[in-house]
């Protein structure tokens, strides 16, 4: 699909529009930090830390409130957050069934894996509860939207159920959005069309604050149902001013998957309560120990 020059100038309108109020949020809430108005700590806490703007929601007609995002016992509930990932180039076969085996046990939102180990993960996982996650364009997301869509196609034949694309970082960085656009978007198609769900991962360490706000608001324009901060192959991992930045951006109605070097429970809870409804870690099993003796 190649857009006209009209829907590309009313794209990035719409965009930079979008970009200015969430960098203006973003220098007022600094301004505010400075002025004694801090309200970046109480992520989570706001109900018992920040009263008066409580008080003010209530007073424009909120009738229930909470404070941690939805997510009241997030220890009981955090394996229902987490894609049990394996994408190390050298994982056999034997690892895949111990990750699908665990992801059964204790209940993973997910398995994410490279797609050849899809049909695999799809026959191990039968009957479950437990999503097939693979990834398209991986790691590098520098391949044509034909070929990431013929992936994330194969993929899905294969009894994949949930996407994990790489957005064209080159393309977003020379400002070709409408490249960037079309990228997302014929991944996005494909994987509908098939019933799956589709994850834009930003690679946010490669990106300056403008740029990040610029991929995810491309991403929700072109049909993504997440954006994700990275691949965990790239020059950094998730952070909570990341993830917390990115629901900003995108806003209530689409995911947001914090990946890359989340190892402890800690680490977890703290992307949760920034906006994060999804964890990709390898550390599963270690964050979910954790939280049982939290």
């Amino acid at each position: 699909m190649k857009l006209d020059s009209a829907t590309v100038e009313r794209l990035v309108e719409q965009i930079t529009k979008e970009v200015l109020v969430i960098l203006y949020q973003e220098e007022a809430q600094a301004q505010a930090g400075t002025n004694g108005d801090q309200c970046v700590d109480c992520i989570g806490q706001c109900v018992q830390q920040c009263q008066e703007k409580v008080q003010r929601v209530v007073e424009a007609g909120a009738t229930r409130l909470t404070s941690t995002l939805g997510n009241a016992n997030i220890a009981s509930n955090i394996a229902k957050y987490i894609d049990h990932t394996l994408l190390k180039p050298d994982a056999s076969q034997d690892q895949i069934a111990q990750l699908c085996y665990e992801a059964r046990k204790h209940g993973f939102a997910a398995v994410c894996v490279n797609p050849t180990y899809a049909k695999l993960c799809a026959q191990l996982l039968q009957g479950t509860d437990v999503h097939v996650c693979t990834v398209v364009g991986f790691p590098l997301g520098a391949t044509p939207p034909e070929v990431k869509s013929y992936e994330a196609q194969q993929a899905i034949d294969d009894g994949a159920t949930e996407v994990d694309m790489v957005l064209n970082v080159g393309a977003l960085k020379s400002r070709d959005y409408a490249l960037v656009e079309r990228d997302i978007a014929s991944v996005a198609r494909t994987s509908h069309a098939g019933g799956a769900v589709l994850k834009v991962i930003i690679e946010a360490a490669l990106l300056s604050n403008e740029e990040k706000v610029i991929a995810c608001q491309l991403a929700k324009a072109a049909g993504a149902d997440y954006v994700k901060t990275s691949t965990g192959f790239g020059p950094g991992g998730a952070t909570v001013e990341d993830v917390a930045l990115m629901r900003r951006s995108v806003g209530p109605g689409l995911g947001v998957k914090a990946a890359g070097g989340i190892g402890t429970f800690e680490q977890a809870k703290e992307m949760v309560a920034a906006g994060a409804t999804r964890i990709g870690a390898s550390a599963g099993i270690k964050i979910l120990q954790q939280a049982q003796a939290a």
